[in-house]
């Protein structure tokens, strides 16, 4: 038996039932699939869920973790911690597999040893098209250093506590599971001999980024941080990282815990001292209760009288831009308070953001 699993947010929906109608075509059947939906919006879940009820081999779990950057290594490790023997896939929605890829994995499986594959891709008018696998044309194929698709003994996977969930947003923890498997004795192998998966465009998560704060969580900077922390394992030649109680995300319970607070807000504006001991002081006094914090910019920075003193080089408040503020509050959070409850969210139009956080 093998199991795929496929971690998911907000994502083209027409993707998954291509990927999924690959699936159902395997001439081979022994395999399941854990569809880890981690913090979709509201109205995408429901329509996910719909389409997931077609397929009778998937296993749909819904996290609450909107309010939450990404962390696809959270998501798969939910799933990782409670598998038993066997292999596990680490799949994605805009794969569309061969009829052969099931039978091939299986036949590759040994232990000791992890798999990853090549894939074709399709460009954006080949991935509009529907066709029989043999008749898509393929744009370029990858190399031996995309790494995410990959075929895993579980026990190695959970000796090793998983996915590295220090890692956020996008990119690197594949390649980092890899290193630290290899680390600890273990075989990783590219199988490049024919190309048993096609990749669906999508438009790049890098062609998103901001310059200023946004509604769908951003941190500046956060792949050359992701990529810097790859490096750090090689060099430091890791291979457990995660704590003990590891792939736990957000559930109803603690969900629910931090939307229906109804204690008063701590008021923060972007002064530079204020801002420094929210972060540095504040977050951390925290304790065994919910705490809510508004972040908004200082009425005295937009005012005639702040303009007219800093043009005549008087004494003024020193600020933070709401980006900045932004991405060091990111920075804090997936550092020092990822596996603690929180939410946290960015207010465009009123230019602000709120953190609602519970630390035992």
């Amino acid at each position: 038996m093998l199991t795929l699993i496929y971690p998911y947010r907000n994502r083209n929906i027409e993707h998954v039932k291509r990927s999924l109608d690959s699936l159902k075509n395997q001439t081979l059947l022994d395999f399941n699939v854990q569809f880890v939906d981690y913090g979709s919006a509201v109205e995408i879940a429901s329509s996910l869920e719909s389409l997931l009820k077609n397929y009778d081999f998937v296993n749909y779990q819904y996290y609450p973790t909107q309010f939450q950057p990404w962390n696809k290594s959270i998501a798969l490790n939910s799933v990782i911690k409670e598998l038993d023997e066997g292999f596990c896939f680490i799949a994605d929605v805009d794969m569309i597999f061969h009829p052969e890829f099931v039978a091939k994995a299986i036949s590759l499986q040994k232990q000791n040893t992890s798999t990853y594959f090549k894939v074709g891709f399709l460009n954006e008018e080949e991935t509009k098209l529907t066709k029989n696998y043999p008749d898509y044309k393929t744009d370029f194929e990858s190399t031996d250093g995309a790494t995410g698709l990959t075929m895993f003994p579980v026990k190695a996977l959970q000796k090793l506590r998983g996915f590295d969930e220090f890692y956020h947003f996008w990119g690197a923890e594949d390649t980092d599971m890899h290193v630290r498997l290899r680390n600890d004795g273990h075989d990783v192998n590219f199988y490049d001999s024919e190309i048993l998966m096609l990749h669906q465009w999508h438009p790049s998560y890098r062609s998103k980024e901001s310059s200023k704060i946004s509604e769908e969580l951003q941190l500046s900077g956060i792949v050359q941080l992701n990529h810097y922390r790859l490096n750090q394992a090689k060099a430091n030649v890791n291979t457990i990282v995660n704590r003990i109680n590891w792939g736990l995300p957000l559930n109803q319970t603690g969900f629910e815990l931090l939307q229906n607070f109804k204690g008063e807000a701590r008021q923060i504006t972007n002064k530079k001292e204020a801002i420094d001991h929210f972060l540095f002081c504040e977050l951390s006094e925290v304790k065994n209760e919910v705490t809510h914090f508004i972040i908004s910019e200082d009425d005295f920075q937009n005012s005639l009288k702040y303009k007219a003193k800093k043009s005549l080089g008087k004494k003024v408040p020193t600020y933070y831009t709401m980006k900045e503020i932004n991405d060091m509050l990111l920075l804090h959070i997936i550092s020092f308070y990822r596996n603690y409850h929180y939410n946290y969210q960015v207010f465009q139009e009123e230019n602000s953001m709120q953190l609602t956080i519970y630390k035992p």
